[in-house]
């Protein structure tokens, strides 16, 4: 490596943990992620860095930027994904995105809310994250993305109307999650219908992400009757040969083993003492960083 190459890399290092936090969250992927922050370099190493000012802003924008191309072309072919898609799930103890010490930064991170942003345009995640998360001016945002102060306002209050439809559903504590997730995986491997059935909201959804891989349902399960029939299903008869307890995305989770060696990444999103919503991630591409 060249020094001048060695410079740009250490520049980009020192804010690599950030970089890498805001592209997972505008993507969903820590796969695309790491293609995003490579391509970042590469045109770092080729700008003049002596007319950049403040690298921090400048890589932020270019990591957006390169980020919203990749979740403008992936929204156009998500047709062709089998099931249903969820985000990656990435261990944080530690966190390979920096300190987790803002409330803001930890709950984005989350399945449950990373599951809702995928439903926004992606001008509207990019704002809702860049000043949700890392707490960007509306002007600073504006300059990212080309865009007005007032245009940018408009695009969080939009994305905003449409995440709180959703938060109201995960507000329980880390305790309470965990305590919800511990007793629900106790009752299916139990078949305890009636314990399940009471545990989980009757409005709840369970998403299931295979991928086409492994074995998963394609739909969503919705109700809590169904969700309670479901997860019986299959662990009361497919009996976990592991269960491993472990922090996913800023969160409570468990890794479940079974025994033909398929893992899958389980959390739970919860309000008012019951859960409201079950992600489940077995497709082999998104368990390699858990692995």
């Amino acid at each position: 490596m060249t020094t001048e190459a060695a410079e740009a890399a250490g520049a980009l290092q020192a804010h690599r943990p950030m970089l890498l936090g805001l592209a997972y969250r505008l993507l969903g992927s820590w796969h695309d992620a790491e293609d995003v922050l490579q391509e970042t370099y590469l045109r770092w190493l080729g700008v003049d860095r002596s007319t950049v000012d403040e690298p921090r802003r400048y890589l932020s924008r270019v990591v957006t930027r390169l980020a919203l191309d990749r979740l403008r072309a992936r929204q156009s072919g998500r047709e062709t994904y089998v099931g249903t898609w969820l985000p990656e799930p990435v261990p944080t103890t530690p966190s390979p995105f920096g300190p987790l010490d803002r409330a803001e930064l930890r709950d984005s991170l989350s399945t449950a809310l990373l599951h809702v942003l995928e439903r926004l345009t992606p001008p509207e995640r990019a704002v809702y994250v860049l000043h949700t998360a890392f707490e960007l001016p509306y002007t600073e945002i504006g300059e990212i993305l080309d865009r007005s102060a007032a245009d940018c306002r408009q695009l969080h209050h939009r994305a905003t109307a449409r995440v709180q439809q959703e938060q109201r559903r995960f507000t329980a504590s880390r305790s309470e999650r965990e305590r919800l997730l511990d007793a629900f995986l106790a009752a299916a491997q139990e078949g305890d219908l009636t314990t399940l059935t009471s545990l989980v909201a009757s409005d709840a959804t369970a998403w299931n992400d295979g991928g086409g891989r492994v074995r998963a349902a394609l739909n969503p399960v919705s109700g809590a009757d169904r969700i309670a029939r479901f997860y019986a299903g299959i662990y009361g008869r497919r009996n976990p040969t592991a269960i491993e307890r472990i922090e996913l995305n800023g969160e409570p989770a468990v890794v479940i083993t079974h025994a033909d060696g398929i893992r899958y990444a389980f959390t739970i999103a919860a309000a008012g003492g019951q859960i409201t919503g079950i992600y489940v991630v077995g497709n082999p591409a998104k368990m390699r960083s858990v692995d």
